[in-house]
This record gives structure tokens, sequence and C-alpha cells, in this order.
């Protein structure tokens, strides 16, 4: 009997390899969060966010989403959380974060720069997991008395968050106006 096998080539184009590198980034910044001590629980800075809204500025929506979902798992597989419920309620606020700037994105950009964006996502986060603990680990309303906790430090996170990105982004702007060279003058008459 002979068997047929189907082979499955995958040529990465330069788009996968922009993104592999952002994600790098943001799984190397979301494991190093990891060892920063929490106050409290489910309290982080969310550093890997940085470069999600870096990428959504430079490069779109749906790299951004890449590399925010690769940064998810790509983290819970290292850190040994992949299918714990921390990643699902990581998982919850990636996707939430997501949706919100899916829409802000679409507002016009004097009004919704890195920093707003950031206060967007950052919102959005820590409402899908606040839904998701209570509707699956905290079956009890009482977790949303932690609501005020958790919004501010959406607020303070997402403000730093959103001003690293904008310096990022700002640093990236003077490279690309250093390595361009100066256009000749124009050729009077």
């Amino acid at each position: 009997m002979t068997r047929s096998t189907t082979e499955i080539v995958l040529t990465p184009d330069a788009d996968d390899h922009r993104i592999a590198r952002y994600s790098a980034v943001a799984i190397a910044l979301s494991v190093a969060e990891a060892a920063i001590p929490l106050p409290l629980p489910g309290v982080k800075p969310g550093l890997g966010n940085i470069v999600t809204l870096v990428v959504l500025v430079n490069h779109g929506w749906r790299d951004a989403a890449w590399v925010s979902l690769l940064r998810v798992f790509g983290a819970s597989l290292l850190l040994g959380s992949f299918l714990a419920p921390g990643f699902f309620l990581s998982l919850t606020g990636a996707l939430a974060s997501l949706a919100a700037l899916a829409l802000a994105s679409r507002l016009p950009r004097r009004w919704f720069g890195p920093v707003t964006l950031s206060l967007a996502a950052s919102f959005a986060h820590i409402g899908g997991q606040l839904v998701l603990a209570r509707l699956w680990l905290v079956p009890h309303d009482g977790v949303f008395l932690l609501s005020p906790v958790f919004a501010a430090a959406a607020l303070v996170f997402g403000l730093a968050n959103g001003l690293a990105a904008a310096r990022w982004l700002a640093d990236d702007a003077k490279k690309d106006d250093i390595a361009e060279p100066p256009a000749p003058p124009a050729p009077q008459s």
C-alpha cells in the first residue's frame, strides 16, 4: 500500500518576522513583570501592552491583535499558567482591550493618541476580567466591590503605559528623521 503525504510549506514574510520580534519583546516584558511583587493579586502594570500600543499606532489593529494574543499564550506557557484561571483572565482582558482598541483606533488621532488608547484598553481589560471573575470564579456581586481599586490601577498603569508608548513612538520618529537624508535643495532658475 502506498501512502501519500501532503507537505505544507509555510513561508514567513517580513510582516511575520516583525510580529514575531514585537511579540518576543512583549512576552519578555510579561515574564519580567511576573517577578515584580504585587501588593494586590491581579494588579499588574501590563508592561507588554506598551508593545501592543506601539504596534497598533505603527502597523494597525491586525498586527496589534497578533502581538497581544501571542503575548498572552507565550507568557502563559513560559510561566506555567496555560489553561489556569490566570490565563483565562489574561485572555479575557486582552480580548476586551483589543475590542476597545478596535473602536478607539477609528476615532480622530488628534484626540486618541497612545495615552488615550492605553487608558481605553486598560479600563476595558480590567472590566473584562471583573466580568469573567464574577461569572466564573466568584459567583457573587461582591467581586464588583473591588472595582474602585482596579479602576485606580487601570488609570495609573494605563497612563504610565500610554506615556511609555508615546515616548517609544517619539524616539522612533526621531530615528526615522535622522536616518533619512535631507532632501536636496530645489534648483533655482
